[in-house]
C-alpha cells in the first residue's frame, strides 16, 4: 500500500486541487500523469444541479465522441429475422431473440451494450432486474430501441457512449484513452460536456453544471474552468 501512496502523491505533484484550469492545460496535466503500464482511460465527472430522485430532474442521453472512446465495444442485439442479419452485418457481436433472453436471464452477460428492436422489448422487459442494475436496458431516449439497427451499431462500435445521473447529481463517463492527441481528448471532452448541458431537465434550477472535471485511471483529479468546455467558448 506504501507504494501506491507514494505513486498518488507523486502524480498530484503540481496539481492545484483548488484551481480550475483551461481544458488545454487541464489534458495536458492529466496526459503528462498517466504513468501506469497501460493504456489508462480519462474520465470526466461532472457535479450537477439536480436530484434524481424527482422524475422531472432525471438526466441521461447519449453522446457521440468525434474522436470515438478508444473502447472495444462489445454489441448485443435483441432482434429477428431480416433487423437480426443487419446487426450481424453491422457488427454486432451477439444477436439473438427468445435464446438470448434466456442466456442473459441466467447470467451470461458478454457484452458492453445493447440493443433492442421496438418489437423485441415485451422479451427484453422481462430482463429489466439483470440489465437495469448494469446500466444495460435499452432505451428509445438514448437510441438503443430502435429499426435502425446498423446506425445504432455503428454509433456503439465508433463512440457513442451514455450518460446517466448517479443519486449524488454526478455524470461520468470514459471519453478517450490517454494515448489520444491533446486535440482529440479536448474535442471529445467538449463534445461529452455539451451533450449533458443540452440534456438539461425541466425541473433543474439555479446552476445546473456545478463542477467539471478529468482524470486518468490512476491519476489525480484536475478540475477544469467550465468556461473553456461549454460550446462556443474560447480556450485558455
Amino acid at each position: 500500500m506504501a507504494k501506491i501512496g507514494k505513486r498518488i502523491k507523486a502524480a498530484q505533484v503540481g496539481v492545484d486541487r483548488n484551481k480550475a484550469y483551461g481544458i488545454d492545460e487541464a489534458v495536458k496535466l492529466v496526459k503528462a500523469r498517466s504513468k501506469a503500464k497501460f493504456d489508462e482511460t480519462v474520465d470526466v465527472a461532472m457535479n450537477l444541479g439536480v436530484d434524481p430522485k424527482h422524475a422531472d430532474q432525471m438526466v441521461r442521453g447519449v453522446c457521440n465522441l468525434p474522436n470515438g472512446s478508444g473502447r472495444t465495444v462489445r454489441v448485443a442485439v435483441f432482434a429477428k429475422g431480416g433487423k437480426a442479419d443487419e446487426a450481424k452485418a453491422a457488427g454486432a457481436d451477439v444477436v439473438g431473440a427468445e435464446d438470448l433472453v434466456e442466456l442473459v436471464s441466467k447470467g451470461t452477460i458478454n457484452f458492453d451494450r445493447c440493443i433492442a428492436t421496438p418489437d423485441m422489448m415485451g422479451l427484453v422487459g422481462r430482463l429489466g432486474k439483470v440489465l437495469g442494475p448494469r446500466g444495460l436496458m435499452p432505451n428509445p431516449r438514448v437510441g438503443t430501441v430502435t429499426m435502425d439497427v446498423t446506425g445504432a451499431v455503428k454509433a456503439a462500435k465508433g463512440g457513442a457512449v451514455e450518460f446517466r445521473v448517479e443519486k449524488a447529481g454526478i455524470v461520468h463517463a470514459g471519453v478517450g484513452k490517454a494515448s489520444f492527441t491533446e486535440q482529440a481528448l479536448v474535442e471529445n471532452i467538449r463534445a461529452f460536456v455539451d451533450a449533458v448541458n443540452k440534456a438539461r431537465p425541466a425541473g433543474a434550477k439555479g446552476t445546473y453544471i456545478k463542477k467539471v472535471s478529468i482524470k486518468s485511471t490512476q491519476g489525480p483529479g484536475v478540475k477544469v474552468d467550465q468556461g473553456t468546455v461549454l460550446a462556443g467558448q474560447p480556450t485558455v
